[in-house]
């Protein structure tokens, strides 16, 4: 017996489920059997009226029939709701299924209200299911409860049921520890985070396209780095028709695998349905009625189903994959054989090969693909090197630390195809096996990382997964060779976005990417990124706040991110808990509690030690200790907070003391990593007390200009005309907000600024009289700071300590003295720029 596998450029065959014995992997965004991908093509079962032995399924021989009519269909697994028979997952793999296997812990949730034996009591329901199939070769994974009902999860609470959940979970893994276990979830409890699971499920029925598409978008950015499977999705023909029925649940199926999920069941195989205690007879959802008599459905699922993850017959564009290699002899290997496994109709490869000087051009020799050798320029210059060779509409670029996914091609041509975007991106994933620190790295922050603004397009995609239209690559003119390291994909993104185009995001163009290997390189690595960060700032001022911080509108994702103590969220309900949609709202990353994490809080550190060791000399200042103390706490607990929550690909199976080197070294990389950051933003000039262009010097106070117009030009447009001219001037220009009673804003540096605010006045015929109003504005970091240890300089004059005192004043008056400066300077900025327009000063 064969199957039949559908990819990309044609059809594979391999064996049927009773020839090997292999058990299924979550790998990433995908499920493995072995090294062949594993596309889960499904439908539901049951539930059944029970038979006299209390199995909720029909006779055997009509389960056969069903399962034999399933595999002729392209079907290659059954998802059932209770804990099935012996002889059924033997059928199974007689007929070349797998069966997701459900443990029915939400008949039971209601005993969680006995808290002392409720959960011991699904815990035993867990353990008996597992127990009954454990180790039987058709068995793709056990979902430990299927919706448990939002009004129970509201009344328990979402960490308690997180919880709850985890510990089910646990229960599971103790049975079987190689086994995938989920946990099958729906919208109106969508908020429940539950990062331990193997892969993430979800029941979603949609009936438009846009939105199903749009909310699939979101269940994988939910999903991060696991495998999201659609556990139900269905139409009822009773209701819709059949022949709706059979239209939607196609263009359910392929949205479901176009947009990266691992895989799909469509609810039901058969009207015949039996819940509650009766049979239910007022929904059609199967794609067989009662009698197994096939309806439109199920022709239709059978031909997407033969298409996945993408029609065969499509016209895909030409790609040019580029991989830029310098010294990467030891990894590149991985990414070549990657390459080699591709599974896309029409793409070339070209390795630049920028100067190496190990063995690098020995190992590329071993493989057939075009390599173009240059003298080291670095990787900017590199990306462009393969730019300007490649044939392709569009530029694959690839780091030679990473081997892509053999449909990573086949996913980012598709979204290409359906979208105007200029790049795309998917995420960057670490491969399991790399070792206990590359593990732990890989749960640190500062590995690539994707930013989104929405759950389908991107502020900024990373080098090592990003493609990009040649045409647009060009328009900007590639890649800027000024950076040689890093950085290098921030400025090309940032350059898109500003000419008008958006960048999109796949989550099924999946690349592996290893992680650094020792905390040596891993060091060495993000000094290199703080360094980059400093180019970056200079070239992009105002993508930069005081602090030396990018502003991201987006979201980051990424494994390692650290989580903020005691930050706030809120779930969305709807009134009394109705609406169908339930999410977790969280507030943007920002504000005072981020503070800890950023690498300048070392530098705040310090500051207070020294602050606190003037104590020696007067006591008073001891008070400043405990402040210090604190200071020196919260980083520490914020590591530990996010070494706690990581995880780890082989946690079910790791020991105590494993867990505990792996965490604990987690919370270590935790804390070095912003210092190493720090390192390199100090040696690259991006330092908090950086000083901008001097434009002179004007005294920093309110004024008002105008101008007289006979040139109409819309309020907005001239706003940013001024912009554009305040920007030509060097002068580093920040947008006012939504919220915000000024427009523009010059700034002078971290304690001083200028903002600005423009009013006009129409007098007809296209004339316009243009008011501006400047004002300078103080920093209240700079005034606090100033107050402050203008007060303790006073305060140790009385008691009396005079060299306290002196060295207190001096600290007070340093940032006086530069707020007074750099309100002069952006003041001087403002003034220089209206006066090039022809604005006069009333006053």
């Amino acid at each position: 017996m064969i199957l039949t596998r559908v990819g990309a450029i044609g059809p594979k065959m391999v064996p049927a489920l009773a020839e090997v014995d292999v058990a299924p992997c979550a790998r990433g965004k995908f499920l493995f059997a072995g090294d062949d991908k594993l596309y889960v093509r499904g439908v539901t079962y049951g539930t059944f009226r029970p038979n006299e032995d209390g199995d909720e399924y029909p006779a055997i021989d009509i389960v056969e029939r069903d399962f034999a009519h399933m595999a002729a269909c392209g079907v290659n697994a059954v998802r059932v709701y209770t804990v099935p028979p012996p002889w059924l997952l033997d059928s199974a793999w007689r007929h070349g299924l797998r069966v997701m296997v459900g443990l029915p812990v939400e008949r039971f949730v209601g005993l969680l209200a006995d808290k002392k034996d409720g959960l011991s009591h699904l815990e035993a329901v867990v353990r008996a299911g597992v127990r009954a199939c454990r180790g039987h070769p058709a068995v793709l994974c056990y979902a430990i409860g299927n919706e448990i009902p939002a009004p129970v999860v509201r009344w328990h609470g979402r960490r308690r049921m997180v919880g709850y959940i985890e510990r089910l979970y646990r229960a599971a893994k103790a049975e079987d520890p190689t086994a995938l276990v989920t946990y099958v979830n729906y919208p109106s409890s969508e908020y429940l985070q539950l990062p331990f699971l193997d892969l993430v499920c979800f029941n979603a029925y949609l009936e438009s396209q846009e939105r199903f598409a749009a909310y699939l978008a979101r269940l994988q950015n939910i999903a991060g780095d696991r495998p999201l499977i659609m556990s139900e999705i269905g139409l009822d023909s009773l209701r819709h028709g059949e022949s709706r029925q059979a239209k939607v649940l196609e263009c359910q199926v392929r949205t479901a695998f176009a947009s990266g999920c691992a895989g799909a069941f469509v609810y039901a195989w058969t009207d015949e349905w039996y819940r509650g205690g009766e049979d239910v007879d007022d929904w059609a959802f199967g794609l067989t009625r009662r009698d197994r008599q096939p309806k439109k459905a199920l022709a239709a699922v059978r031909k997407a189903f033969a298409k996945v993850p993408f029609p065969q017959d499509r016209l895909w564009p030409r790609v040019s994959v580029v991989l830029c290699t310098y010294n990467g002899g030891r990894v590149i290997r991985d990414c070549l054989e990657g390459l080699r496994k591709l599974d896309y109709p029409n793409f070339e490869v070209i390795v630049v090969n920028d100067g190496s000087t190990d063995n690098t051009a020995a190992v590329l020799r071993e493989y057939d693909f075009r390599v173009i050798t240059t003298e080291n320029r670095g990787l900017a210059s590199a990306r462009n090197t393969g730019m300007e060779a490649a044939t392709g509409e569009i530029v694959a670029y690839l780091d030679d630390d990473a081997y892509p996914d053999p449909h990573w091609l086949t996913y980012l041509a598709a979204t290409f195809r359906s979208t105007r975007h200029a790049a795309v991106g998917g995420p960057n994933i670490a491969p399991p096996g790399d070792g206990w620190i590359a593990a732990s790295i890989a749960n640190a922050p500062g590995n690539p990382a994707h930013v989104l603004v929405s759950d389908r397009e991107a502020e900024h995609i990373p080098g090592c997964n990003m493609a990009v239209r040649k045409a647009s690559l060009q328009a900007v003119g590639g890649f800027d060779p000024q950076f040689r390291v890093a950085g290098d994909d921030v400025d090309l993104c940032w350059r898109l976005r500003e000419r008008g185009e958006t960048l999109g995001f796949s989550p099924g163009a999946m690349v592996w990417h290893h992680r650094r290997n020792s905390v040596r390189t891993f060091w060495k690595q993000q000094v290199g990124y703080g360094r980059a960060e400093g180019f970056l700032e200079r070239k992009w001022p105002e993508k930069y706040n005081v602090a030396g911080h990018t502003s991201w509108s987006g979201r980051v994702y990424a494994q390692g991110l650290a989580h903020l103590l005691f930050r706030p969220s809120r779930i969305y309900y709807g009134m009394w808990g109705s609406a169908p949609f339930q999410r977790l709202c969280e507030p943007p990353a920002g504000g005072l509690l981020s503070l800890p994490l950023m690498p300048e809080w070392y530098l705040v550190i310090i500051a207070l030690l020294a602050l606190s060791a003037l104590g020696t000399l007067w006591t008073p200042l001891l008070f400043v200790l405990p402040v210090a103390v604190c200071a020196v706490a919260l980083p520490l607990l914020q590591a530990v907070a996010s070494a706690a929550r990581a995880s780890f690909a082989s946690a079910p199976r790791s020991g105590a003391t494993e867990m505990l080197r792996l965490r604990g070294l987690t919370a270590f990389l935790h804390l070095i990593q912003p210092l190493a950051r720090l390192r390199g933003r100090l040696a690259g000039g991006l330092t908090p007390w950086r000083r901008v262009r001097s434009y002179g010097l004007e005294l920093p106070r309110p004024r008002t200009f105008r101008v007289w117009t006979e040139r109409w030009q819309a309020h907005e447009e001239r706003l940013r005309s001024l912009k554009g001219a305040l920007s030509a001037n060097h002068a580093i220009v920040q947008t006012g907000g939504e919220y915000d009673r000024w427009d523009l804003e010059i700034r002078g540096g971290m304690f001083g600024a200028t903002r600005v605010l423009m009013a006009v006045e129409e007098h007809g015929h296209g004339t316009q009289l243009v008011r501006l109003r400047t004002w300078p504005r103080c920093s209240p970091v700079g005034v606090t700071l100033t107050l402050v240890f203008a007060a303790l300089s006073t305060a140790a004059a009385i008691d009396p300590s005079l060299p306290v005192s002196v060295i207190l004043g001096m600290a007070a008056l340093l940032p006086a003295l530069r707020t007074a400066t750099e309100c002069a300077t952006s003041t001087a900025a403002i003034r220089r720029t209206l006066r090039q327009s022809g604005f006069e000063s009333v006053r």
